[in-house]
């Protein structure tokens, strides 16, 4: 077969041509566009600033399958693909354990102080340890889990092995799951007024966005602390510089602001387009919380691992293999 790859870095174009060979392989860097669409196409790989509209579609009249190298696939017009019987399919799934394995670094990082003590040693040169470097414990502390899809539940596992109690809160509660990870289910304003630590695992949508507002935290544990790698809109950053000024929470670790571009997949965050659209170097040179000794920042990096990036390649190959193979695509979203 003819296909076409757009976007790709040039280690993915290699993996791709020790994956598929015996077919004819096209590579190009940008995006899909109508000055470098391959009309002999007959399945094609994009990513999501390849906006394969009808009028892109109509112009690789062989073209039976589109697969996107993300989550979404609000850049293809699915509706149309299918009228043409063109199958559609993406990679549902990728960093479940990337990400719960990065909250966890920066639950460490605040209960043991890694940051101060790091910076005491490098910058100071100093040995000695005092109550300013003083931990606690994880085990025994309460971890209130907001949201338990494929990520969050990645937490619980990972905190039931640190021996900590596991609150949730999820609207579509999986009891099996519960039993068998050993948390329990519970109402929000429960979970906040029970837990320890407090970390985030739910989608940026119209009915959550400042989920953590000024209410909510006046419902959490005084001097818990707040964990966010999952979208920087779920937190009312006022509300949040208020509570930890006051000493209302004791901490925060975040992967992600509210200040940041639009992010639809995480992987954009690599690619060069994105960031010609987006500079967070003004903003994060004046933003307030990076000046609070109680705040740990990181650059939306949680997904960032070579398997998890890999994972993507592997399952965008594995629903073109499937179609080479049986004519259905893994994953089809149309």
């Amino acid at each position: 077969m003819n296909l076409a790859f757009y976007e790709l870095e040039p280690w993915e174009q290699e993996h791709v041509r020790k994956a598929l060979p015996g077919h004819r392989l096209s590579f190009f860097d940008g995006p899909l566009g109508a000055k470098n669409v391959d009309k002999k196409a007959e399945a094609i790989g994009i990513f999501i600033y390849s906006e394969a509209t009808r009028k892109l579609i109509n112009l690789m009249p062989r073209l039976k399958l589109i697969a996107t190298l993300s989550t979404g696939f609000d850049h293809i017009d699915i509706a149309y693909a299918a009228s043409k019987g063109i199958q559609v399919c993406n990679v549902p799934t990728y960093g479940e354990n990337t990400v719960a394995e990065h909250t966890f670094a920066l639950i460490l990082s605040l209960s043991r102080k890694l940051y101060p003590s790091i910076k005491r040693t490098h910058e100071q040169h100093r040995f000695d340890t005092d109550a300013s470097l003083r931990g606690f414990d994880l085990k025994g502390r309460t971890l209130g889990v907001i949201g338990c899809g494929n990520i969050g539940r990645h937490v619980a596992r990972i905190a039931k092995g640190f021996e900590m109690d596991v609150l949730v809160f999820d609207p579509h509660p999986k009891r099996e799951l519960a039993k068998i990870l050993g948390f329990a289910y519970t109402s929000l304003p429960q979970l906040l007024k029970r837990a320890d630590i407090v970390t985030l695992h739910v989608p940026l949508l119209p009915q959550t966005r400042h989920l953590i507002d000024k209410k909510k935290i006046a419902m959490m544990k005084p001097g818990a602390f707040l964990i966010n790698t999952a979208r920087g809109g779920l937190v009312d950053t006022n509300a949040l510089l208020s509570a930890l000024s006051s000493g209302r929470l004791a901490g925060a670790a975040l992967d992600v602001l509210e200040e940041e571009s639009s992010i639809k997949e995480e992987k954009q965050l690599l690619h060069s387009e994105f960031k010609k659209a987006a500079d967070l170097k003004m903003v994060l040179a004046g933003h307030v919380l990076m000046k609070m000794d109680n705040v740990l920042i990181t650059p939306h990096n949680a997904f960032n691992s070579g398997e998890a990036l890999l994972r993507i390649l592997n399952t965008t190959l594995d629903n073109i293999k499937s179609y080479l193979k049986s004519g259905k695509a893994l994953n089809r979203v149309n």
